[in-house]
């Protein structure tokens, strides 16, 4: 129940949040509109802060570990993280959604987010029956080369040699500072029916939620190669897997942005953007294969793992926005 939970009060706050609009995202990528980024960084600096305050307070009942390193054993043990990040943001770019909010269109009925999710699963499969075990066994012939424990360092302070509080501080005040001069010198869109900051501190408060009654951080990329475990093993005739919490999860995602625009439907009221089937199939195609590759999303990686600080998250979300962005410019 827990899990459920979370999931609700996660999709009900990406769907108070407004960044679950295709609009918001594709303008974002577009440098057209800041509503995203002010409403992602707040989210994240603020889990940041959280997670730094509880695993101070109680280090035993919060044991989070960083990200680790994603590897395809091609040229560099973030390789993964790099190749993973570019396809997740180039599936954004292409459907307007990302893992998670793909979960918040479904609740909120967003069209175009029907076809994603449709495209996410048949990443989920694909990753899970082709890809994965092809990334498997890539790294498996690598393994020996993978033991230098100097390379094994997974967070950003470990890799600058600095403390933790030192680098937290600087990361919190690089987002204020990008937050607050956005905030002042642009505009959002119709989207906004809450500020993007205030936004960002309901993302961050359903991780607070997470974090308490799970013990754990938010993602939701997981749950299609979840799916994909699932396909294959009723295909082939196998024991089905015995996962099923984090597809419990982006159920309580879809939900709660349901039970949400039912209570306040002006919260789901979506700005249109041409966003085609196809482009919207192929986007979370690619993204989920991307994200999985990668080892997490813009919730696993982007919220959760920077608030750890982790190397790992910062390289698979600098790539999925510039590759994103890239390809705004190149559209138009």
């Amino acid at each position: 129940m827990n899990t459920l939970i979370t999931g609700a009060a996660f999709g009900a706050a990406l769907t108070a949040s407004g960044v679950y609009q295709p609009s918001v995202i594709v303008s974002q990528l577009k440098f057209e509109n800041w509503h995203m980024i002010q409403a992602f960084l707040t989210a994240a600096a603020s889990s940041a802060a959280l997670v730094h305050l509880l695993q101070t307070l109680c280090p035993t009942t919060f044991p989070l570990p960083p990200r680790s390193y994603s590897s395809i054993s091609l040229f560099s043990r973030y390789d993964g993280n790099l190749l993973g990040g570019i396809l997740l943001g180039t599936g954004m770019m292409l459907s307007g959604a990302c893992p998670g909010t793909v979960l918040a269109q479904i609740g909120t009925g967003v069209r175009s987010g029907f076809y994603a999710l449709e495209g996410g699963i048949i990443g989920g499969i694909v990753f899970t029956g082709f890809v994965g075990p092809w990334i498997t066994k890539r790294n498996a012939a690598a393994k020996a080369r993978a033991e230098d424990s100097k390379e094994l360092t997974k967070t950003v302070y470990e890799n600058l040699g600095v403390s933790r509080s030192s680098v937290l501080v600087a990361f919190e005040a690089i987002c204020a500072s990008v937050v607050v001069s956005t905030a002042l010198w642009t505009s959002v869109g119709p989207e906004a029916k809450i500020s993007p900051v205030v936004g960002g501190l309901c993302i961050a408060g359903a991780q607070l939620l997470s974090l308490l009654l799970r013990k754990n951080l938010v993602g939701t990329s997981t749950s299609f190669e979840e799916v994909g475990d699932w396909f294959w093993g009723i295909f082939k005739g196998k024991t089905l897997p015995q996962r099923y919490n984090n597809l419990l999860f982006v159920s309580g995602c879809v939900l709660g942005a349901k039970l949400l625009t039912v209570a306040y439907p002006a919260l789901g009221q979506v700005t249109e953007v041409a966003v085609s089937p196809v482009a919207a199939g192929l986007g979370g195609f690619l993204m989920i294969v991307g994200s999985r590759m990668a080892g997490g999303c813009t919730s696993g990686h982007g919220i959760s793992g920077i608030s750890l600080l982790s190397t790992s998250s910062f390289l698979t979300i600098g790539a999925a926005f510039g590759a994103g962005a890239l390809l705004g410019l190149l559209r138009g």
